[in-house]
């Protein structure tokens, strides 16, 4: 069975002309046509572009998400690239996921300092900005 691109912009919650996009830009490359040129996408498919969708979450470029779908039309033979590209994405978001603990620490911190003077609101005021 398959979808229209109504159908598959609904189900992934994904605008139809991001979709179009994903295909110019050849991350879709086994999308299939009806007789009349319309798109026909199967559940794969859709599996496929909810996980493209969590990649660009991440940050990851077009550009690596093309570079893993070239490879993949390689074959398995490329394996070891592919999960290459996927170790060091996962250090991009190590690290981006230190920055945000560290923000989030601070955001922690700020919350502490308004819980306390708000429940002692007679006592010396500190400098806010102290503390960014």
């Amino acid at each position: 069975m398959g979808f229209s691109m109504k159908e598959a912009s609904e189900r992934l919650g994904v605008p139809s002309h991001t979709i179009r996009y994903y295909e110019k830009e050849g991350l879709l490359p086994f999308i299939q046509r009806d007789q009349y040129g319309n798109r026909i996408f199967e559940q794969k498919d859709l599996d496929w572009m909810a996980l493209m969708s969590c990649f660009r979450a991440t940050g990851m470029t077009i550009a690596a998400l093309k570079q893993i779908v070239d490879l993949a039309n390689q074959g398995d033979s490329t394996l070891s690239e592919r999960k290459m590209i996927m170790e060091n994405h996962k250090l991009e978001l190590q690290k981006r996921q230190l920055e945000l603990d560290k923000a989030f620490e601070a955001v922690n911190s700020k919350l502490s300092i308004y819980d306390s003077r708000l429940q002692q609101p007679d006592s010396p005021q500190m400098n806010e900005m102290r503390f960014c």
